[in-house]
């Protein structure tokens, strides 16, 4: 009696250590298984402001260059007034960039000073013809995280908005919503991305990673491979029990992700990443125990092609959880 008492509290405890690795952090039902703050409310599921998305280059010295004729047509309420709310629109070759809600672009100055303690080094008549955008009345939209917004105070006294620590300005070259003129004028004004960088350019990946953490406009925080593919998750997999739906014709688009080393990650706790093995014996990575796929219909870095795929398949935040998926879900 005494024997058998003592093997089922052994199958207690190592049924208690399962359940606690595989997935405290949401409800498993589904799948069975110095900058201030600026801006109160953040609106989420405006779309990207509509207007011109023609790429334009621009000319002239590090000021802005000629832009005389194009400031009357930009109007100066545009070019002076805050930008109420930020959206992020596709411009060819530039990728995400950062729009005011009338849909000008917005730009970054290499020479300023970002981080904790920003500062502007446009002044004078550089800031005619690349009007420091006012910190006041500034929300975000989808793309754009909202503690990302601040203010650093100018020479003059006003304070001006910074996205991820950069000062941020418009150009008085740009003659329409849309234009982005300002984008590489004197090696050093860029469109803004949606993370503070300048459009176009995205920071080098360390290839020595086999999973990590990318920033995506439309969904936030997503787990990409060492190629930097999206990974997915299928809802028709359980993560408790851990079970995989995805066989035989689905495995043609739906490749299983192989097992890393935990060594080789970042942005995610490794502690969560485990292995399963499939009813054919390969092994799968699995996220909280949720197993992980790239979809063949990417075909680069970045491409989320997968997202929302017969309302089953999602790309996963860096929390396991489903991107573009309100939290409860």
């Amino acid at each position: 009696m005494k024997k058998r008492q003592i093997a089922f509290a052994g199958a207690s405890v190592a049924m208690v250590l399962l359940t606690a690795a595989c997935g405290s952090s949401e409800d498993k039902s589904a799948g069975s298984a110095n900058v201030q703050p600026v801006g109160g409310t953040q609106t989420v599921g405006v779309g990207a402001t509509s207007g011109s998305s023609g790429y334009g280059t621009g000319g002239g010295n590090e000021a802005g260059g000629d832009a005389g004729d194009a400031a009357s047509g930009f109007g100066k309420d545009a070019l002076t007034g805050p930008a109420r709310q930020l959206s992020v629109r596709d411009v060819p070759k530039l990728g995400s960039v950062v729009t005011d809600s009338k849909g000008w672009t917005l730009y970054r100055f290499d020479k300023d000073t970002a981080g904790s303690s920003p500062k502007s080094a446009c002044d004078d008549a550089c800031a005619t013809k690349w009007p420091p955008v006012p910190a006041d009345d500034a929300t975000v939209s989808t793309g754009i995280r909202q503690n990302e917004l601040g203010s650093v105070t100018r020479a003059d006294g006003t304070e001006q908005l910074t996205l991820g620590g950069w000062p941020v300005y418009r150009y008085a070259g740009d003659t329409k919503a849309g234009d982005t003129k300002g984008h590489g004028v004197g090696g050093t004004w860029n469109a803004l991305a949606p993370d503070g960088k300048p459009a176009g350019k995205k920071a080098a990946r360390d290839d020595s990673l086999e999973l990590s953490v990318d920033d995506n406009a439309k969904l936030g925080k997503i787990v990409v491979d060492g190629q930097g593919m999206t990974v997915y998750r299928f809802d028709k997999d359980s993560a408790w029990p851990m079970k995989t739906g995805c066989l035989n014709a689905c495995l043609d688009t739906w490749k299983p992700v192989e097992p890393v080393d935990r060594t080789k990650v970042a942005g995610v706790d490794a502690k969560k990443l485990t292995t399963f093995t499939r009813p054919d014996g390969s092994k799968q990575l699995a996220f909280d125990c949720w197993l992980l796929y790239t979809f063949t219909g990417d075909t680069k870095p970045g491409d989320t092609n997968g997202q929302g795929k017969q309302g089953l398949w999602f790309a996963v935040t860096d929390k396991a959880r489903k991107a573009g998926v309100a939290a409860a879900k």
